[in-house]
């Protein structure tokens, strides 16, 4: 059976040159769509707080001083 024609060793590079293009750009495309699903999970966490926040009937300014005690009492009994 007869093969084709082989190719020269500079189109072997210019092949894989230009996958290594592709895939780079491919990369940076998947990239940006994962960046993209984790700014829609913080949106999606955020408005769960808010909700909660809400929904006790505190203000955000409440929540941080709560929390902000809670940390300074757990780190006064972590030492």
């Amino acid at each position: 059976m007869a093969r084709g024609q082989r190719k020269t060793l500079e189109e072997k590079i210019s092949a894989k040159q230009e996958l290594i293009g592709a895939l780079t750009i491919r990369i940076e495309s998947e990239k940006r769509e994962l960046e993209a699903l984790f700014e829609e999970k913080k949106r999606k966490e955020l408005e769960a707080v808010s909700d909660l926040i809400a929904d006790a009937g505190l203000e955000p300014y409440e929540v941080a001083e709560m929390l902000q005690q809670y940390i300074g009492s757990r780190t006064a009994n972590a030492s």
